[in-house]
């Protein structure tokens, strides 16, 4: 792997120290491999509750990793300055490339936005790619689509991308995929119906230590999973919960599998606390705005039979460095899907995140009682 360049947190949120910047188009280490396929990507870009998502972040960070080229001067006149930075010192610097980046056989093609007046600056950042006017349009002209969402309800998303499942198209649909289990349900059962390959899911499934935890868990070095305890250190709120609650009910789903029962939740000021139950093990602990000892987003600890296994996204002490190895790997895993058509994820596991979130919003306003996950799942 490629170390990366020593950074601090505070020199990428600050942004304001920013290195320059290079102008015009930059594509880096394009490899002159044999011509093939390319795949054409469209991107479409959710609401919050029927408000656009300007620079929305699961479209221009995220699907960025399918598009071959970008212009950093747009991305400087567009973007915060902390983002500018992160495009410029990890996204696309050549020397983190992970040997795969950029694909070659992948390209945005198409992009949609229901609010046509900020769609502008993304086709000027990403050079090649078209506004269109409807998703039948962009169905119409793709091979595949990704749906991003940074930090929408997912009320929307069933109409945004049903024109692309109805044609059998592999789409990407981001967290909260549904908005409910019944809307999750819904969008699961039309992708099935039209043999359309789908895959959701949150970046803590695709981070390092994710990927170092499931070998553990799969070699049985330490023996079996006892519990796991998976926290988020951002603040928690009601509608946070079923945003970004997303994330670590992916962690414990994704080490523990979909057959969890029963969620409680109780939260006190901006922290909550769920226990997940399994029928074959210790509930899982799900934390929400405990703060780590250093800054993480987000730290999990996998309580196996023989040891503890812990990890954050970060890599090597680096967050940011982390955090573009967890985008490289959730849009990698996507082109893989476009590729073969064969699903990453597993549907009952997509159904029992949503359920775990709702299961755990009903908890905390029934005075934190065990809801099972068929109360919410009907």
């Amino acid at each position: 792997m490629t170390t990366p360049h020593t950074t601090t947190r505070r020199d990428v949120l600050l942004g304001a120290a920013a290195v320059p910047l290079l102008t015009g188009m930059v594509s880096a280490n394009v490899r002159a491999d044999a011509p093939g396929k390319v795949y054409r990507i469209g991107v479409i870009s959710a609401a919050i509750k029927g408000k656009p998502q300007p620079r929305n972040g699961h479209t221009w960070h995220f699907a960025q990793y399918l598009h071959p080229e970008i212009d950093l001067a747009a991305i400087k006149k567009y973007m915060d300055p902390g983002s500018v930075e992160m495009f410029n010192k990890y996204i696309r610097n050549p020397k983190f490339t992970f040997d795969q980046l950029p694909f070659r056989d992948t390209k945005l093609t198409h992009y949609f936005d229901a609010d046509q007046s900020v769609i502008g600056p993304f086709t000027e950042a990403f050079p090649g790619v078209k506004a269109v006017k409807s998703v039948e349009e962009l169905a119409a002209n793709v091979d595949a689509v990704w749906l991003g969402d940074a930090s929408g309800f997912g009320e929307d998303h069933f109409d945004l991308i049903a024109p692309a499942l109805k044609r059998g198209l592999p789409v990407f649909c981001d967290k909260p995929i549904g908005g409910s289990v019944a809307g999750t349900r819904k969008i699961l059962e039309f992708a099935k119906k039209h043999d359309a390959p789908l895959m959701s899911s949150s970046l803590f499934r695709h981070e390092w230590g994710m990927e170092a935890a499931l070998r553990k868990r799969d070699s049985g070095e330490f023996g079996t999973i006892q519990h796991v305890v998976a926290g988020v250190q951002g603040g928690y709120s009601p509608d946070g919960w079923i945003v970004y609650g997303q994330h670590p009910a992916w962690t414990v789903v994704t080490l523990l599998g979909a057959k969890a029962e029963a969620v409680s939740m109780y939260a006190r000021e901006n922290v909550c606390h769920a226990l997940v139950t399994y029928p074959d093990r210790q509930p899982a602990a799900i934390w929400f705005g405990r703060p780590n000892e250093q800054w993480e987003y987000c730290h999990t600890a996998v309580h196996f039979q023989k040891k503890r296994f812990e990890f954050t996204a970060s890599i090597e002490g680096d967050f940011w460095y982390g955090h573009h190895y967890e985008m490289f790997r959730m849009a990698a895993t996507f082109r893989e899907m476009v590729k073969t058509r064969k699903e990453p994820v597993p549907h009952d596991e997509i159904v029992a995140v949503t359920a775990i979130v709702h299961a755990g919003a009903k908890s905390l306003k029934e005075k934190s009682r065990l809801v099972e996950l068929a109360e919410v799942s009907g």
